[in-house]
C-alpha cells in the first residue's frame, strides 16, 4: 500500500552561519532560491526562520511576508512553516507574524534544556500562541523535544486549543536535551498511537543525528524533517552543497523503503491543509 513520505526542508534556522558552511541562505532571496531547489529534489514542507543583515535571527514580520511572497511565487503549493521560536525572539514577538497566516506554524508546548541554555516555553505564551493558531486557521507543527512534550499537546486538544489530528514533530540530538535513542524514538511512537491514534508524526535528527533519524522515520511509517537548519554535513569530512542535496538524500532513503515521496497536493491532503 502507498504511503507517502512528507519530506520537510528547515531551510535556515537562527544558529548556522556561512562560516560553518557558506551554502547557509541568509537573505531572503538566498532563502527563495535554495527552497526552489529543495521543492523541486521534493521537499513538500518549508520550515522558515528569517534573519538580519549581520547574520543573526530575527522574528521581523514584514521579513516573513517578503519570505512567503517569493516562496508562494517561486514554489507553488509547498507548505509554508513559520517558525516561533525562541532562539529569535521573546515572549509574544515569537509570533508576531502569525497574522501572515502561514499554512503551518511551529509550536513548542514545553520547556527544556538546549546546549547552553534553557528553552523556555511557560504555559501562558504556549496557550497564547496556541489561540493565534486557531484564530487564524494555522496548523501547528507540535515540537516534540520530551516525552512530556506529546502529552501536553494531547492535554491542549482536550482543552480545545488545538485541533485535531495533531501533527508532532520528534526533535533528537538536541545537546542536553533528548538525544537519538531508538528505544525512546520507538516509545515516542507508541505513545503519540496510544493518545492521539489520529495523528501524523516527523522526526527530526540534530547533526549527524539527522540522518539516523530520517532513516528511522522512513522506516517507521512516519515523515521526516531534513536541511542545513539541523545539519551542514554530508558526512563528517564533507559539507552539505545545498538544502536540496540533503532533500535528495532523504528521498534516496524513501526510495530505499520503497515510500514515494509526498508531492505538495499529497502532503496537504494527509495534514488537512486546504490547497491552493
Amino acid at each position: 500500500m502507498s504511503n507517502p513520505c512528507i519530506i520537510c526542508v528547515a531551510i535556515t534556522g537562527s544558529v548556522p552561519r556561512k562560516e560553518n558552511n557558506p551554502a547557509v541562505p541568509v537573505t531572503i532571496e538566498e532563502q527563495v532560491e535554495s527552497t526552489q531547489a529543495a521543492f523541486e529534489a521534493g521537499a513538500s514542507i518549508a520550515h522558515c526562520h528569517v534573519r538580519n543583515d549581520d547574520q543573526t535571527p530575527s522574528s521581523d514580520p514584514e521579513k516573513f511576508a517578503r519570505l512567503m511572497e517569493g516562496l508562494k511565487k517561486h514554489c507553488p503549493g509547498m507548505i509554508i512553516q513559520l517558525s516561533t521560536g525562541g532562539r529569535s525572539g521573546a515572549g509574544e514577538e515569537r509570533g508576531g507574524m502569525l497574522p501572515l497566516k502561514p499554512d503551518m506554524a511551529s509550536l513548542s508546548v514545553g520547556s527544556n534544556n538546549f546546549p547552553t541554555r534553557v528553552y523556555e516555553n511557560p504555559p501562558q505564551l504556549v496557550d497564547w500562541l496556541a489561540e493565534e493558531m486557531l484564530k487564524y486557521d494555522i496548523k501547528p507543527e507540535i515540537e516534540a523535544f520530551d516525552l512530556s512534550h506529546i502529552h501536553q499537546a494531547v492535554n491542549l486538544t482536550k482543552q480545545g486549543k488545538l485541533k485535531t489530528p495533531l501533527y508532532v514533530q520528534f526533535v533528537m540530538g538536541v545537546k542536553n536535551a533528548m538525544p537519538a535513542d531508538k528505544p525512546t524514538f520507538d516509545f515516542y511512537i507508541e505513545t503519540l498511537e496510544r493518545l492521539a491514534p489520529d495523528a501524523q508524526w516527523c522526526g527530526a535528527g540534530i547533526g549527524p543525528n539527522q540522518v539516523v533519524l530520517n532513516e528511522w522515520s522512513i522506516a517507521a511509517g512516519g515523515h521526516t524533517r531534513t536541511g542545513l537548519e539541523d545539519n551542514m554535513r554530508l558526512d563528517r569530512d564533507t559539507l552539505a552543497p545545498s538544502n536540496a542535496a540533503l532533500v535528495e538524500r532523504t528521498a534516496k532513503l524513501c526510495e530505499k523503503y520503497e515510500r514515494p515521496v509526498a508531492t505538495w497536493q499529497q502532503a496537504r491532503e494527509i495534514l488537512g491543509l486546504k490547497g491552493v
